[in-house]
């Protein structure tokens, strides 16, 4: 050994002390001189025997290694550092040591088992990733699946070593990894057994404060597709002594404290429980609680997990019943007699009433049996009294015996919950069992535990001595025998025949058997064990000597405890409780009754034996050890039928404070788990193993150039070790590794860095003499440049001097010539201030003395003008009282006509902004009313004429009947009825002349409103003008408050974007739980299924009831008759479940109730029509009357119809002429007035056209009058026979008049009519505009209150009250309009369709006229203005297809459609072809074609992707087709927000029937249901590729270096051979990112959504990278620093080729960059630690301490980070509110948007290839 040798020497305090060797060592010096840590001398004296040579140590580069046979040197002093080292300075708790994990329990809730991390070590190798419980479950999962074989984890250690904690965190990796298929939800019950195990089995112990009391085995099943199917648990030796007694601060088991802590539950109020301080069996430990633990929450934990496992409620109060009585059995008083052998327990004890009534069992014979035994002979039975001692253990032993067997009970249950009918394909058992076990008084229990310790422990050995065989053997390595520990002797003393178990089941047979007899049977049989030991000052203990440690046990109470004696009376009174769960408790399997009695007398009494004898219990006859023994072989045989995985728990302190180590404990417990074994068994052989790449790769730098290349690298490996090391025992070669024994490594480095120390002296000293030259250079040429700025600064000096003299003169002029014109000024000032003053004295006299003239003239003139005003005051006063009598008669005849005028005529206060525009219509509607004023004049002018001309001619026709006729009684009554027409007529112009009157009063006052109203908004105005300067004033001082208002905004968009995620997580959340469904649907189909095909109602619509969206009501009228059929065929039942009846039924009614409110205010109002035209007429309306204005009404309407169409098409197309024309030949003036002209004429043919149909339509209804007329004249003909008039030409004069006649009077009733609806038109705006200024006068208080509160308030707070009342302000209008905007939809909604049935019906008139006008020309006029001509238009850009085709198309189109097939096509063809037969639909105006076409289409598509679930090109031809027809829907929706970038030609293919807005919500929630499944498929390839091409592949090579590897990075020798799967290169992972780039490119994806793809899949690589990155010591260098950078570099490269450098995707790699700058950074100094602070802010902090901690330097010229400097970084960033979660969220996905992007495509221009078979569509 020389000098500076580092090594370690025992310390009896530490155990091993680190020192160096300050003296060469020869051999046989019997001292070693040493320097320990603290610079003090040692002299460790050096013997053959007693202190041999010390233990090396490891170089630095190899601490804190994660696997422990990685060190060069194993032996324990190293193995505790590098523990010690990993647990202290970088808070790792695990690590492996060969095949065996290492878990330190921290005593701290660490964030290191989230469920990310699940997902971090999922899928990946053991060897890859830091020491994690989570890898070694995987490791057993992985191997189960890969090998088909049954798997075991045993997890042992110390009490309060977390042993329980690992096993259930496997457990919980196993549940989320390997979750059920279905939704029986195993994984979840699996996980509830946890608490339920705990509360029943586990308790506080003086070292754990939740240490489990038994044993457990937990099998795992698992099914063929490795998802969990069950589970099943065996429990080992419950330890019931606990039960009825706990040593010092220690407690029973959970339940009973939880229970007692829930005793205030109304469910337990009768089981008069109270404070767990007043039962004995809780209190023996004189501490009820435990330190941050509520006992009461965890009780509903409980309660919650029974429940979840199916217990039922019953069940679970008759278990706490149970658990109730036994606490009740133990504070039942048993008192002594007299005699002392013999006791009573009082009939009064109320725990005894309590015990017997919560288990239902008789009172008397429980406090009988609980102070008699029974005695049974062959002859007799002797009823035996029992002392209080015996009383009291018989108690116990009951107490003890039911809490067992309830125990066991719930054990049952559980399994029974956890059993599956399923066939298990596999399972992984998770073992959790104590480890070994000594205490001061070591009893039955903890010579059971170390006996199942030996076992495992020989288990253990003979495993790992079987790896390192195979391994030899794979390598062909030549291998000698290991010896390895077989404590085989001990397990023979222990369970052999005559052993300490079958001594002690003899013993336990024997009727007087004692401990005493027993411990002397030991002595004499096993006296001569090497593992069996006699106390020296002790009869009754014995020590073995187990593989961990010498332990003494005492002998007393082994024999109770393991005959475990409950007598059988106290049993069968149990049996026969009336409660079934107690009584099913104790049940045998055999009915056997036991008579018993109750009677006292004697202490003895003697009864006759029984005829029949009871058949003895061989079962009842095992004890506790013969089982223990059994189940403890099963165990064994289960474990050695599978692949063991071994942790190994250990307890660092016994205070429980976290993250403190303890040598000395953690060396006994590293020894007792056989850690150190292992160490030893590997060390025997060769512990340390390279490949032959990374031997080359490490130690290249020992090698010659002529070596490096050669191409074999096996060769150059063998040759450099037969160069460097002699003895070729040190390392073997194997096939794919080379084998070193201990120590060799550290030789390796040692001369690696030997070589590197001597390059970089040749580098230093090369560098340091260039550096020296180069400071020689610049020192020479720093004098030549001083010499010549000094010369220079020499002659500059002195002409400086020349400078200043000549300055010094010129200075002394100047100064003289101002010192004398400043005295002159000065003299001169003073001269005029002097003569200023004087003048200003005398005219300030002169002024006062004007001043005082004037005011007496002021006073004067005011004096005077005051008389003269009280003077006219009083005159003017006695004139209005005058003028006021006179008024107030006026005003008393005027007062309700006044009244009415001040309540109409009431002031507004403000008008509204917009107000000018509503005084600007009202102008325009009486202009608009003075031409129709105009018009009704002139219409009655020519009334007037036509009657004149009428009345004349019929006077010259009355004088030609008067003469030819002699009986003048016939034309009394025509001049009758002349005069009767005239007087009508003057009446009809009265009404006429007071209908002027009246509108001329009403236009006068509208006038004078209008002028008030323009004042009032003249003042408005002003105001506004006052307000918008107020404002403007206050605007100036918001300046400080935009960066609040931009952090709001950016608030409100985080805001948005979470709502956003929220939205798509439950559309993803929605489609899962379609998926779901779907699958269950399919099961149960299969389940269903019988030979044949039956069809039924149910099924017979597959595409409706597939359907899960609800269907859109497109149509305003008649769509709840289609409803209620809707109805009628499908059932109430079924149509209670269609969600899209149901929809459109309630969309109906609310459209309904508005109907019927809109049609009770018009009848209201033609109530009130009818009552004024009764009062007007004064009298009833004929039925004549009523006929003709129904024909009036009728024909109307269909003439204006009619008329309406031929005006707007003629319009159109005028229109569209001259626009084309005028675009055509440009904006010359003479085609503007040449259009200007045009629209004149048209507007004078339109007005034309309205009085040409006022009279037609007047012409018409005589024509329709004249029919009935001339029936009604027949019969008056009839009636009145006169003689003289029977010729032809009388006769037609007479038909003439009477038409004449009844034309009058209808175009009188037209006339009134109009008048009528003018005046109530009048009315009804009079009243709008009543409303409004009310309106405006509750507006312009509330502004006058807003504008009172807002100045009471600061001037900071105005602005921000003026925003928000502005935001509130728009956010009103803004709903208003939308509000006003979907009525104006729903009105031209129901015209489109109420235009549509005219037509029909206007079309239906035309065929039946032109019909019925053959043989008849009656009318010839009618059924000429009644046809319509339609000219029909050319629609293109639409697919007409049968509704028997549809099913085909969508086969063809979705179901079959191959993306390759269409890729030479137009991009997202198959959106186009359903979208161009969905116009066609809606031309039609078919609903339900429109229906079921897009509804098909949503479910096939969701069918096909189910089909494709993985297919990325499949998955992204959809995506792209489904945007597509959601942006042609939005295109060509008629929206004027989606018409913006339409063309005049896509403007005209719109849709015209229907409104399809719920559908593009639905295709929206497909289209990220579609995008969610994209990003999956793309992350499922990309994830195996992402960690090797950015870690572990070599982008710049040479740069990586490798570290000694240990057992879990060695890989499988079988593997190498094979040659493996190659690892990925950063070139491959870039190939597959434009791979997906390209296909989404090929598909006619928008660009924007392929950006957002991009930015998720980076984001998943970032947190992919990172969690490995934190998760691998082995990746966190400065070159893999260095390699992250590059490799990002080129990634953004790869961007900003694709144009993608907008996309987000590099601002989601930050974490990454900043995790490769950390690596790389200085390290060392606080200002490094500031730098580090402002350089990594999208780290978390713990991801910052986390990679300083795993920084690990490659070789010895780095360094490590420092605690301190961890400790520095923590304290600054302490403000920072990081997330306490570690890894980042691989899961999380950004909120998509669908932006709307239009296409310039033209739907007639469509081509459709004819290898797409779609024959049966036809062009449009």
């Amino acid at each position: 050994m020389f000098q500076y040798t580092r090594v370690w020497i025992p310390d009896p305090e530490e155990v091993w002390k680190a020192a160096e060797i300050i003296k060469d060592y020869k051999e046989g010096d019997p001292i070693l001189h040493l320097k320990l840590e603290d610079e003090s001398p040692l002299e460790y004296p050096i013997g053959p025997k007693n202190n041999q040579l010390p233990f090396l140590r490891n170089p630095d580069i190899l601490v804190g290694e994660n696997d422990l046979t990685a060190l060069s040197y194993l032996h324990e002093p190293a193995v505790l550092h590098n523990l010690r080292v990993r647990f202290l300075e970088s808070n790792h708790i695990y690590t492996y040591c060969g095949i065996v994990l290492v878990a330190i329990n921290p005593y701290e809730q660490l964030q290191i088992y989230g469920e990310e991390v699940i997902n971090a070590y999922s899928g990946q190798n053991m060897g890859d990733m830091d020491p994690h419980i989570f890898a070694v479950a995987e490791e057993a999962y992985k191997q189960m699946a890969r090998d088909e074989k049954n798997q075991s984890i045993i997890v042992s250690g110390e009490s309060g070593a977390g042993k329980t904690v690992s096993a259930k965190y496997a457990m919980r990796f196993f549940a989320t990894v390997g979750g059920s298929a279905n939704d029986t939800n195993v994984e979840e019950k699996v996980l509830a057994s946890s608490p339920i195990m705990e509360a029943i089995g586990n308790a506080k112990t003086t070292r754990n404060d939740n240490s489990s009391r038994f044993g457990k085995y937990i099998q795992i099943g698992f099914d063929r597709r490795y998802h969990i199917i069950g589970a099943n648990m065996r429990t080992y030796l419950l330890e019931k002594s606990r039960v009825v007694f706990q040593a010092e601060d220690e407690r029973n088991y959970h339940i009973f404290y939880q229970l007692c802590a829930s005793a205030v539950l109304p469910e337990f109020k009768d089981m008069a429980l109270t404070s767990a301080e007043d039962f004995m069996y809780t209190s023996l430990g004189e501490n009820i609680f435990i330190e941050g633990v509520n006992d009461a929450e965890d009780f509903e934990k409980t309660r919650q997990a029974f429940t979840l496992l199916g217990v039922k409620e019953s069940h679970q109060l008759s278990i706490y019943k149970i658990i109730g009585s036994i606490l009740h059995l133990g504070n039942v008083k048993i008192q002594s007699e007299r005699d002392g052998e013999s006791c009573h327990v009082s009939r009064d004890d109320p725990h005894l009433h309590h015990f017997c009534r919560l288990l239902g069992v008789e009172q008397e014979q429980m406090e009988h049996w609980l102070c008699h035994r029974k005695l049974v002979t062959s002859a007799e039975t002797y009823l035996k009294s029992m002392s209080t001692y015996q009383a009291a253990n018989a108690r116990d032993a009951l107490a003890k015996h039911i809490y067992a067997h309830l125990f066991d009970w719930i054990v049952g249950h559980v399994n029974k919950a956890l059993h599956t009918s399923s066939k298990q394909h596999s399972f992984i058992g998770v073992l959790d069992i104590y480890g070994f076990e000594t205490f001061e008084l070591n009893s039955f229990e903890q010579f059971c535990i170390n006996y199942a310790n030996e076992k495992l422990q020989q288990q253990f050995n003979s495993h790992v001595f079987k790896l390192e065989q195979e391994e030899y053997m794979k390598e062909q390595i030549p291998w000698t025998l290991i010896d390895f520990y077989d404590n085989q002797p001990c397990i023979d003393l222990i369970e052999a025949k005559l052993g300490i178990l079958d001594l002690l089941d003899e013993e336990c047979k024997v009727p007087k058997g004692t401990d005493n007899n027993w411990a002397q049977k030991l002595y004499s049989h096993h006296s001569n064990s090497q593992h069996f030991q006699k106390p020296r000052m002790s009869n009754i203990s014995f020590i073995v000597i187990h593989f961990a440690d010498k332990v003494e046990y005492q002998c007393d109470g082994f024999l109770e405890k393991n005959r475990d004696t409950v007598y059988e009376e106290q049993i069968n009174i149990l049996k026969a409780s009336k409660f079934q769960l107690v009584a099913d408790l104790f049940q045998d399997g055999k009915d056997v009754s036991v008579s018993t009695s109750t009677s006292k007398g004697s202490r003895i009494n003697v009864r006759p034996a029984k005829p029949a004898l009871k058949a003895p219990n061989r079962e009842h006859k095992k004890t506790v050890g013969h089982q223990f023994r059994s189940s403890l072989q099963l165990l064994m045989e289960t474990l050695n039928a599978t692949t063991p995985h071994y942790v190994r728990c250990i307890k660092p302190n016994d205070e429980k404070e976290a993250f403190s180590f303890e040598s000395r404990r953690a060396v006994q417990q590293l020894r007792a788990c056989g850690v150190l074994e292992t160490i030893r068994i590997s060390a025997a052989g060769y512990p340390s193993r390279w490949t032959y790449p990374d031997f080359f790769s490490r130690y290249r730098v020992l090698m010659k150039k002529k070596d490096i290349a050669t191409a074999d690298k096996k060769v150059v490996c063998k040759k450099l070790l037969e160069t460097l090391i002699k003895d070729p025992d040190k390392f073997q070669f194997g096939k794919t590794k080379i084998f070193f024994r201990a120590g060799q490594v550290a030789y390796l480095e040692k001369l690696r860095a030997d070589k590197f120390r001597s390059a970089c002296i040749k580098i230093q000293k090369t560098v340091r003499g260039w550096l020296q030259r180069v400071r020689y250079r610049k020192i020479r040429k720093s004098a030549l440049t001083l010499q010549r700025y000094g010369r220079g600064y020499l002659a500059r000096r002195y002409a400086e001097q020349l400078r200043r003299t000549r300055a010094a003169l010129i200075c002394q002029k100047q100064y003289r010539m101002v010192r004398d014109r400043q005295a002159f000024l000065r003299i001169r000032q003073a001269v005029v201030t002097i003569q200023a003053f004087t003048r200003g004295m005398f005219t300030r006299r002169i002024y006062q003395e004007f001043l005082l003239h004037h005011k007496a003239m002021i006073i004067q003139k005011t004096v005077r003008g005051w008389m003269e005003r009280k003077k006219f005051r009083r005159a003017r006063n006695a004139a209005i009282v005058i003028q006021c009598a006179y008024r107030r008669l006026q005003a008393r005849r005027q007062l309700k006509q006044l009244k009415i005028e001040a309540r109409s005529a009431q002031h507004l206060k403000k008008l509204n902004t917009g107000m000018e525009n509503k005084i600007v219509q009202l102008q325009r509607k009486m202009d608009e009313q003075n031409l129709e004023h105009k018009r009704q004049n002139e219409l009655l002018l020519v009334d007037k004429n036509t009657l004149n001309t009428e009345v004349t001619k019929l006077q010259k026709e009355l004088g030609q009947l008067r003469s030819r006729q002699g009986d003048g009684s016939q034309l009394t009554s025509l001049q009758e009825e002349l005069e009767r027409l005239r007087a009508e007529l003057q009446e009809a112009h009265t009404h006429r002349s007071k209908l002027e009157e009246e509108y001329s009063s009403e236009k006068q006052g509208l006038e004078q409103r209008v002028e008030e109203l323009e004042k009032e908004n003249s003042l408005l105005k002003e105001e506004k003008d006052e307000m918008n300067q107020r404002i403007l004033n206050q605007s100036k001082n918001t300046e400080d408050q935009e960066s609040s208002v931009l952090q709001k905004e950016s608030s409100l968009q985080a805001e948005l974007d979470d709502e956003r995620v929220r939205y798509q997580n439950l559309v993803k959340e929605f489609s899962r739980l379609e998926q779901r469904y779907d699958n269950l649907q399919e099961d149960v189909s299969l389940a269903k299924f019988h030979p044949g095909h039956r069809r039924n109602p149910s099924n017979q619509s597959s595409l409706e009831s597939d359907s899960n969206y609800p269907s859109i009501s497109t149509s305003e009228v008649g769509d709840t008759e289609d409803s209620i059929q809707q109805v009628e065929e499908m059932g109430l039942d079924k149509a209670a479940m269609d969600i899209s009846l149901f929809m459109k039924l309630q969309k109906r009614v609310r459209e309904l109730e508005q109907e019927r409110k809109r049609l009770q205010t018009n009848l209201d109002k033609m109530e009130e029509l009818v009552k004024r035209k009764g009062s007007e007429r004064k009298g009833s309306t004929s039925e004549q009357d009523y006929r003709a204005d129904s024909a009036y009404d009728s024909l109307k309407r269909q003439e204006l119809e009619s008329e309406n169409k031929k005006l707007k098409n003629d319009l159109n197309e005028l229109r569209k002429t001259v626009a084309d024309h005028a675009s055509q030949n440009g904006s010359s003036n003479e085609l503007q007035d040449g259009y200007n002209l045009l629209l004149n004429q048209l507007k004078a043919a339109n007005e034309e056209l309205e009085v040409r149909k006022e009279e037609v339509l007047i012409l018409r209804t005589q024509i329709l009058s004249s029919s009935q007329k001339k029936e009604t004249d027949n019969h008056i003909e009839e009636n009145n026979d006169v003689p003289g008039w029977t010729n032809s030409n009388k006769h037609m004069n007479k038909d003439e008049t009477l038409q004449a006649y009844h034309g009058l009077s209808e175009s009188k009733k037209i006339l009134e009519a109009q008048l009528q609806s003018q005046s109530r038109k009048h009315a009804d705006e009079l009243e709008a505009l009543r409303t409004q200024n009310e309106l405006l006068k509750d507006d312009i208080e509330k502004r006058q209150e807003v504008l009172n509160q807002m100045l009471a308030l600061p001037p900071d707070a105005q602005v921000e009250f003026s925003i928000q009342q502005e935001i509130t302000r728009l956010t009103n209008e803004n709903l208003d309009l939308k509000e006003l905007v979907e009525k104006l939809e729903k009105n031209e909604r129901k015209l489109k369709k109420q235009l549509r049935i005219y037509m029909k019906k206007v079309q239906e008139l035309e065929v039946s006229q032109t019909v019925a006008g053959q043989p008849t020309r009656a009318r010839p006029e009618l059924t000429r203005q009644v046809t319509v001509q339609r000219k029909e238009k050319d629609f293109e850009g639409m697919l007409e297809y049968n509704k028997e085709d549809e099913a085909l198309l969508v086969k063809v189109l979705i179901t079959d459609m191959k993306p390759h097939a269409v890729s030479a096509t137009v991009p997202c063809l198959p959106a186009y072809i359903l979208f161009m037969c969905i116009r066609h639909a809606d031309y039609i105006n078919d609903d339900q074609k429109v229906h079921s076409l897009l509804t098909s289409t949503i479910n096939c598509i969701k069918k096909v992707l189910k089909k494709h679930n993985d297919d990325f090109e499949m998955t992204s031809f959809w995506l792209a087709n489904t945007s597509r027809l959601l942006h042609c829907l939005k295109q060509y929706s008629g929206d004027e927000a989606f018409m913006t970038q339409n063309s005049a030609k896509q403007n005209e293919h719109c849709l015209k029937n229907f409104d399809l807005a719920e559908y593009r919500q639905v295709l929206s929630d497909l289209s990220i249901q579609i995008y969610q499944q994209l990003i999956k498929v793309a992350e499922s390839i990309m994830q195996p590729m992402i960690v090797s091409a950015m870690l572990e592949s070599e982008s710049i090579p040479s740069l990586a270096g490798v570290k000694p590897m240990g057992y879990r990075n060695r890989s499988s020798s079988m593997d190498c051979e094979g040659g493996g799967p190659a690892g990925y290169t950063l070139e491959a992972l870039i190939r597959q990112l434009g791979q997906f780039h390209s296909i989404m490119g090929g598909h006619g994806l928008d660009p924007e959504i392929a950006q957002q793809v991009v930015r998720q899949l980076f984001y998943c690589i970032n947190a992919i990278t990172l969690n490995n990155l934190l998760l691998r010591k082995d990746v966190c260098s400065w070159s893999t620093g260095m390699q992250l950078r590059y490799n990002i570099s080129q990634m953004e490269e790869w961007l900003r080729g694709k144009n993608l450098q907008r996309s987000g995707a590099v601002t989601t790699m930050e974490p990454l960059i900043q995790a490769a700058q950390l690596l790389q950074v200085k390290k060392k100094t606080s200002q490094d630690a500031e730098a580090i602070c402002s350089l990594c802010t999208a780290l978390t902090l713990q991801q910052i301490v986390k990679i300083l901690n795993l920084y690990t330097p490659l070789n010895e010229f780095e360094e490590r980070v420092t605690v301190s400097f961890i400790r520095n970084i923590q304290s600054r960033l302490q403000e920072r509110n990081d997330p306490l979660q570690l890894l980042a969220d691989t899961k999380h996905t950004f909120p998509v948007l669908f932006p709307y992007t239009p296409s310039a495509l033209s739907l007639e221009t469509l081509h459709i290839p004819a290898c797409l078979s779609l024959d049966f569509l036809s062009r449009v």
